[in-house]
Parts: C-alpha cells; structure tokens; sequence
C-alpha cells in the first residue's frame, strides 16, 4: 500500500466508523470501533501522529458517545479505555519503529561504505580498453552478494578478474574479500598470469576454511591483439566478434575453484584468443547464463550479443541487463555479474 494511503488510513476508517454510526442513529453505538483509528496510527509516521490520532479518536468517541447517550454506561467507558489502551500501544510500536528504522539506516551506511570499499566502481577506460560492469543482486535492496570484479591496468597490461563466491551473506563477502585483495595487491607486481593465479591460489588455501570456494576466470590484455585467460572452474566469457560472430572459449584442462587446492587438483593453464579492435569481451557469473524464464529455459546469452552493438559500453551493458531482467519476468534468484571488454 502507498504511504500517502497508510497516512490516510486512520481517519478514513474513524470517519467511516462515524458515518456508521450516524446512520444507524441513537442507541446503536459503534464506540469500539473508533479505537481502529489509532491501531493503524502506529504504521506510519512518529509517536507524536499516534498519539494526536489518539486525541482525535477520543474527541470523537466522546461525541459518538453523547449522540447515543452511552457516556455515561458501561459501554461507552469500555469504548473509552480502549481508545486510550490502543493508543497508548501505537504510540509505544511507533517508537520502537522508528528505533528499528535508525538502526537500518545506520546498517545500510555502512554496508554502502563496504560496497565501495570491496566493489569499488571500475575505470571506464584502463589502458587500452573501455571498461563497463554491471552487477545485479539476487536479494532486495543489498549492496553486496556472492559475486566479484576488478580492473587493474599494470606494467604487464589490463588485468582483469571476475568471481563468484559460494554461498551468501557475511561469509561470502569475507572471501569475496580475500579474493579481491589478493589479486589488487598482486596484479601489478607479478610478470606474468600464471603467477597471479598462484598468489590468488595460496591466499585462499590459506584464509578459507571448511567448504568455501571461489569460481573465477583472470584475463590480461597487452595490447597484441590478444586475450589470456585463466579459469578456475569458472563459465568462459563470450567474444563477439566485429562481423557479429559469437564463441565462448573454453580453457583447454578444467581446473577445480580456488580454496580446492587441498584436493591436489593441476593448476589451470593459461591460454590466448585473439582480441582486436571490434571485438567485445563479456566475463559473466553464472547468475547470467543459468537464469530461467518461467518456462525453465536457461537465458540464450549468445542470441542476446547483438544488445552489445550501442557504442557506449555501459548502455551495452544495461541493454542486456534490462533484456535479463524481462527474460525471468521477476527477481534473479541468484546474483549476476557481467564486465564489458573493448578497444578504445
């Protein structure tokens, strides 16, 4: 219900009680009822509202109350207590409301201050490339869910990663943490992606515990006219090409997630595609591809790359995120990130 109708609410239903009550004429008596005006009092507004409704609902039992002739009876000091009683109540539910409501706001502050802090906005252009990125949230209204981005641009050239972590909330977002760290602190410093993909490797065997883990795919771009990527376990990014073609390309060994490590499992290799001026690289989290329409049809990212073609990457993007979001015809049940390669 809107808020103006909440507002409205109390006095409607006491001036629907009073018409009531005129109607019916003397000797009938809907007292009781004009302690509803006050029991919707407490759904919006503070405790000062509540308890000027309270007042208004008083004056007016009290007059109901003479034009029945009940004032004086049992009846008509029972209808007065409860409109006292009621609204001594909504006054109390209004302060506790607006005690729950600080203190959600004082949550969201900080929670938007971690968003920035975790997921910091991407450059728009990072050495060579324009950059866009767009994240949507599987749960109403968070900052920050299970997946992860970044653009570094280094010596050794743009390197990028995007990650899915298992699992939600404070534990998903302290491994999202650990993943992201890492891989700010070793982007510039490594020579190569292998090497990078190894401190990322050592972070997570070190820093999560129990079953959490981290699908994720690296690539870095030089500038020579090609992508290498590095996989862990994680869904390979689609290339669409500047004549419209579209390839997914997959690593040639499936490596395990990071935090696996401790099974033993070979470290993924990296491997090149040729990326040139034209070309559009899209990394995505699973939230994109295994997103379904009522049906239980997985969304066709491949037929949506022609969405890609606006000029400016992040209309691309909300292009396609908009499209996503028609295609499941309500909420994601997962969270869905998708980061935008081109040539400047």
């Amino acid at each position: 219900m809107p808020l103006t109708a909440l507002s409205a609410l109390p006095f409607a239903v006491m001036l629907i009680v009073a018409v009531v009550d005129l109607s019916a004429g003397p000797g009938v008596g809907f007292l009781p009822l004009v302690s509803l005006g006050p029991a919707f009092a407490g759904l919006v507004g503070g405790w000062r509202r509540t308890a000027a409704i309270g007042t208004v609902a008083l004056a007016l039992c009290v007059a109901l109350g003479l034009y029945n002739g009940l004032i004086d009876a049992r009846r008509g000091h029972t209808a007065l207590v409860s409109v006292v009683g009621v609204t001594a109540a909504g006054i109390v539910a209004a302060v506790m409301r607006q005690r729950r409501e600080t203190e959600l706001a004082s949550v969201r502050s900080i929670a938007e201050v971690a968003q920035r802090v975790l997921l910091r906005p991407v450059p728009r252009s990072a050495g060579p490339l324009r950059t866009a990125v767009s994240y949507s949230s599987a749960v109403a209204e968070a900052r920050i869910g299970g997946d992860l981005y970044e653009v570094v641009a280094t010596p050794h050239g743009v390197r990028v990663i995007v990650g899915d972590v298992q699992g939600k909330g404070l534990e998903a977002v302290e491994t999202a943490a650990i993943v992201l760290g890492t891989f700010r602190e070793a982007a510039p410093e490594e020579p190569d992606l292998a090497a990078v993909g190894r401190r990322l490797e050592r972070a997570a065997d070190r820093e999560m515990r129990g079953e959490r883990f981290v699908t994720a795919i690296l690539a870095e771009v030089t500038g020579d006219r090609a992508v290498t990527l590095l996989s862990y376990g994680h869904p390979a990014p689609m290339l669409v090409r500047a004549d419209g073609t579209v390839r997914f390309p997959e690593p040639p060994d499936y490596a395990l997630p990071l935090g696996l490590g401790v099974h033993g499992a070979l470290a993924p290799q990296p491997y090149s595609v040729d990326f040139a001026a034209g070309d559009q690289l899209l990394l995505h989290t699973d939230g994109v591809t295994e997103a379904r329409n009522p049906s239980g049809t997985f969304y066709p990212l491949g037929e949506r790359a022609y969405l890609l073609k606006e000029p400016d990457p992040e209309a691309a993007l909300a292009a396609l995120r908009k499209d996503l979001a028609q295609y499941v015809e309500g909420p994601l049940h997962d969270d869905a990130a998708m980061l935008l390669l081109r040539y400047r």
